[in-house]
């Protein structure tokens, strides 16, 4: 039986995705971890608290580091997560109401209950440029253009076949749709930023985000390699 998941190490699929795709930016790859003790040899913290999306901004310019509770400036990306709690305002949807976002506290605490979420509680999240991870990732997140998101979905569905789900609100797009939804799901999302995404972290209006669950990037870059 051939092995289409087989790679080698996360530097040649680093590159060979960004060939394949014709990426500007590496993709990322994020590692949630449970106690400091877990921590990645010779990863150092992050020097200044940031929002989660800059934090992956940061890392696909080449920047490794984790980053806890304390340096998580955006609580609500924090909370979804798993690594901290998200301020009453935000559960209630008091938060997204104000900033004129819903039409009612209603529909926005219904948006914010349908986020995806970890639900277990996390001491950090490790962040590194795929080519620098030294760590097995749970999740890599790209920010690609539609073209590039497009030849990526037509890997997800090389060898299995069906169709690939975008879930997104419009809201806690890189903390909530990129990363804990595959984490949780144990499946790929696209979606389409956020607003905080794109004023905070720079996404581009060309731009959208995509995570993949890291135990099977090996199968999506041989898919790329097979479709090229």
């Amino acid at each position: 039986m051939v092995d289409v998941c087989g790679v080698n190490g996360y530097d040649e699929i680093s590159g060979k995705l960004k060939e394949l795709l014709g990426l500007e930016k590496s993709p990322v790859a994020i590692k949630l971890v449970l106690r400091e003790d877990d921590l990645p040899e010779g990863v150092e913290k992050i020097g200044k608290p940031a929002r989660h999306c800059e934090m992956v901004q940061m890392a696909a310019a080449g920047e490794v580091f984790y980053a806890t509770a304390e340096a998580q400036a955006c609580k609500g990306g924090a909370d979804a997560l798993g690594i901290d709690e998200a301020p009453e305002k935000v559960k209630t949807g008091e938060f997204y109401y104000d900033l004129g976002r819903f039409a009612s506290f209603a529909s926005a605490k219904r948006t914010f209950d349908m986020i995806p979420s970890v639900d277990l509680r996390f001491y950090a999240a490790v962040y590194a440029p795929l080519e620098k991870a030294t760590f097995d990732p749970d999740v890599i997140v790209i920010i690609c253009n539609p073209a590039q998101a497009m030849k990526i979905s037509q890997a997800l569905v090389y060898t299995l076949g069906g169709r690939v789900e975008a879930d997104f609100s419009g809201i806690q797009s890189l903390c909530a749709d990129a990363v804990a939804g595959p984490y949780m799901r144990k499946r790929p999302n696209i979606t389409m930023g956020c607003s905080g995404s794109r004023q905070y972290a720079g996404v581009r209006d060309d731009e959208l985000i995509v995570g993949l669950n890291g135990e099977n990037i090996g199968c999506v870059l041989n898919a790329l390699e097979a479709i090229s």
